[in-house]
């Protein structure tokens, strides 16, 4: 039994195949949808709020490093899963729409700022004056380790938005 030469494009399927004959410059070519577009809008909101919740779980826990649970310390875990969830929700919307630097500096501020706001409220933070008030050092601290996973994160997301997009944002692969 003879089998079909792989064709370059994709598995080859009988008939015409546009892929491997040429695409024309204003014509997206899109991944195959295994799930419908009901799906797709659930997750555009289900994803950000169960990541919201493990943030805002993530930061109540380095804030009370260890102690009791307080009133404050919910307070603080639920405000923080509801705005990291917003603004994720936001940047789903909005980045995607913006030119391929932006899109990634978009990203890249959400990172450092969920980042940098995260380990400032580990316990190791403020143990250095006691009662809230922090060095000088520690502040620096967190600024550089926030700068450095933001340097990080841009070139890692330009570098994915740059090969997969054109100059205009549209996707070309």
């Amino acid at each position: 039994m003879a089998q079909a030469a792989p064709a370059p494009g994709g598995m080859s399927r009988p008939g015409r195949t546009p892929e491997v004959e040429g695409r024309r410059t204003d014509v997206r070519a899109r991944p195959p949808d295994v799930l419908d577009a009901r799906t797709h809008a659930m997750a555009r909101i289900a994803v950000p709020v169960a990541l919201g919740l493990v943030y805002g779980y993530w930061v109540a826990a380095n804030n009370r490093s260890g102690g009791a649970i307080t009133g404050w310390n919910l307070l603080l875990g639920f405000v923080s899963a509801v705005v990291f969830a917003a603004l994720c929700m936001a940047l789903l919307v909005l980045a995607p729409r913006m030119p391929r630097e932006l899109h990634a500096l978009l990203w890249t501020a959400f990172v450092g700022c969920a980042f940098g706001f995260l380990y400032s409220q580990s316990g190791s933070f403020f143990a250095t004056q006691g009662a809230g008030e922090g060095s000088h050092d520690d502040v620096l601290r967190s600024v550089l380790m926030s700068l450095i996973v933001s340097a990080v994160t841009f070139a890692a997301f330009f570098y994915h938005y740059y090969t997969r997009e054109d100059a205009s944002g549209r996707r070309i692969r």
